[in-house]
């Protein structure tokens, strides 16, 4: 893909609800790229937490207002792997069966990028201009990591940060137990998960994890506060933008 002049921005439902920051914080290191940024507030939830939990109908009508939201952007970028990797490939599963949705579908899929991933593979950046002193960790999430294949582009972007001292934690691709509604169904292996997770974070000694999913961070940072651990939780976003 060439690269665009004009982005437009597809909020997580939980970054949009819960953590605005996020979403400012990639809206400053997108517009220093010299991009015109666009936000339909017409834009709903993608449908990934219904399709997860089996209700497939009311997966397929999210999906048809996304495609009508966003077809005709240019190029979609969303802080967000998971949500991503609904649009790029489950949207591909829910309409096997309907020609022109599915071209549709494939097409918008085609253009909708995780924020790093746009970063690095569409337009060639990995420094940003960011600073942050200190040492952080990395988290895998894990539709980020298998579900779109990003690795590398977090990792790029990080080292590219002046002051930031990165150390990776021991088994940093394994599961933070989240899983969206999984956390709630089945609440005593998500706290395993974590536990887990918990204790190779503490291991690196960094005093900030960061991460590409709000969901996984804010699974983390629940158990960081109830514990009162000197660790901060922070979206990759907020660290790009960041100018310490």
């Amino acid at each position: 893909m060439n690269k665009p002049q004009r982005v437009t921005l597809f909020m997580q439902c939980i970054v949009d609800s819960c953590f605005p920051q996020v979403g400012e914080a990639m809206v400053a290191v997108l517009e220093r790229q010299g991009l015109t940024l666009e936000y339909p507030a017409d834009q709903t939830c993608c449908g990934q937490p219904a399709y997860n939990t089996g209700y497939r109908n009311e997966a397929a009508r999210l999906a048809r207002r996304f495609l009508d939201v966003f077809e005709d952007a240019e190029c979609i970028v969303c802080p967000s792997g998971s949500c991503v990797h609904m649009v790029r490939h489950h949207y591909r599963e829910i309409f096997a069966g309907e020609p022109r949705l599915l071209a549709r579908a494939e097409r918008v899929g085609a253009k909708t990028f995780e924020f790093t991933e746009f970063l690095v593979d569409v337009l060639g950046v990995t420094d940003v201009g960011a600073s942050w002193h200190g040492d952080v960790t990395y988290h895998d999430s894990c539709h980020l990591l298998r579900g779109l294949g990003v690795k590398d582009q977090p990792r790029a972007l990080l080292a590219g940060v002046r002051g930031l001292n990165l150390i990776e934690m021991t088994r940093s691709d394994e599961c933070c137990g989240f899983g969206g509604t999984f956390s709630a169904k089945y609440p005593e292996i998500s706290e395993a998960l974590l536990e887990t997770k918990l204790a190779n974070i503490q291991a690196t000694g960094a005093g900030a994890v960061v991460g590409c999913d709000m969901g996984c961070l804010m699974h983390m940072q629940g158990m960081i506060r109830r514990r009162e651990l000197p660790i901060t939780v922070h979206h990759i976003a907020e660290i790009l933008a960041g100018r310490q």
